[in-house]
């Protein structure tokens, strides 16, 4: 029929195989996306200067770290580096690809305001998105990620908020699988505020809820998808924080309220947790008694990589010892993803929190 329930163009094999590799057993994603003017807020505690050469040295060296796909699936890069060469030659796609990583795109333009909100917000990044895809898909790239933004206030988020979102993603997802890019649908509900873990599952829930609706809307076909959410937790400035298996609970049984089983893996945000915290959570998840019939898997930037960059300090002699600590990192994420973390990976500063207030890429 014209009207199709999902749009099967001509990549839909090669969608849902993406898909598929992404999340296979044991495997996550690097999310090394981060923009121009965030990298800069990386390097700057560790005295690097915020230039193109230096931010080809170090994305060179995580892409490089021996034995990396082992546990890395899928490494989600910001346009500057899908494009780069590496101090070696090679192209960055091409350091990806012989590792066995897939390489991934950061397709939105940030964030613009809701007029007449509570400084609440809509992604943009719509309007040449498609020539964008066709480009990346181009140089290699092979999933795509775009982040909306929602907040919890006394009055947020607002209905208006929730559906201008939901629809954006939906649109983002079409437009990516008619290019063959498979899309990361990322609804962040951002853990600043006061609020219970209680509200934050409430808020969860309603607007994962209105995205599946909206991707059905869209035709997207939800094999060739996958959801990156937040956990499920109290707010930063919450008085009595809800534990572990409290966060794991909450998550995997909003999750089952909304999100098909079509989908084939959920690789979470780590929201400012430290690297530990957020290598327990997923362990935690990935033990809980609640059916999930997805892989419950990590994409994380900051809960992999604020030990590297402590390691690596801008200095080639560091590289070795940087990259170690980001094979502890994927390791230990690995292994929860299979349930399998005891914990206790890494040293100080894996324990070292993470948390940027408003937190924008």
């Amino acid at each position: 029929s014209k009207n199709m329930a999902s749009f099967v163009g001509e990549y839909k094999d090669e969608l849902i195989a993406t898909a598929a590799a992404i999340t296979a057993p044991g495997k996550g994603i690097l999310a090394a996306d981060e923009s121009t003017g965030t990298i800069g807020k990386r390097f700057a505690p560790i005295g690097v200067e915020n230039t193109q050469p230096n931010r080809v040295r170090y994305r060179e060296l995580l892409f490089n770290t021996p034995g990396l796909g082992q546990y890395i699936s899928g490494a989600i890069t910001y346009e500057e580096t899908l494009f780069d060469t590496a101090t070696c030659g090679t192209p960055m796609v091409d350091l990806l690809k012989k590792a066995g990583i897939i390489p991934g795109i950061k397709v939105d333009k940030g964030v613009q305001p809701l007029f007449g909100t509570d400084g609440e917000t809509v992604t943009q990044g719509i309007d040449d998105l498609g020539k964008r895809c066709a480009k990346y898909y181009a140089q290699g790239a092979r999933f795509a990620k775009w982040r909306a933004v929602l907040k919890i206030t006394e009055t947020c988020p607002t209905a208006l908020s929730i559906d201008q979102n939901a629809e954006t993603l939906a649109r983002y997802a079409a437009i990516c699988q008619a290019n063959g890019l498979v899309p990361i649908v990322e609804p962040e509900v951002l853990m600043d505020g006061a609020h219970t873990a209680q509200k934050a599952e409430e808020v969860t829930e309603k607007v994962i809820a209105a995205c599946y609706k909206k991707l059905s809307d869209h035709h997207v076909l939800l094999e060739g998808t996958l959801l990156k959410p937040n956990m499920v937790r109290s707010g930063e400035a919450c008085g009595t924080k809800a534990d572990m298996t409290e966060v794991a609970v909450r998550t995997v049984r909003t999750l089952s309220r909304t999100v098909p089983p079509a989908v084939p893996g959920i690789t979470f945000l780590s929201g400012g947790m430290s690297e530990e915290d957020a290598s327990l959570a997923l362990q935690a998840m990935n033990v809980c008694p609640i059916k999930a019939p997805w892989s419950l898997t990590f994409s994380y930037g900051r809960a992999l990589q604020q030990s590297v960059l402590k390691a690596w300090m801008g200095k080639d002699a560091n590289i070795g010892a940087a990259q170690k600590e980001l094979m502890v990192r994927a390791k230990a994420n690995s292994e929860a993803n299979l349930g399998k973390y005891a914990g206790g990976a890494g040293g100080k500063a894996a324990t070292a929190s993470t948390f940027v207030a408003n937190y924008s890429y």
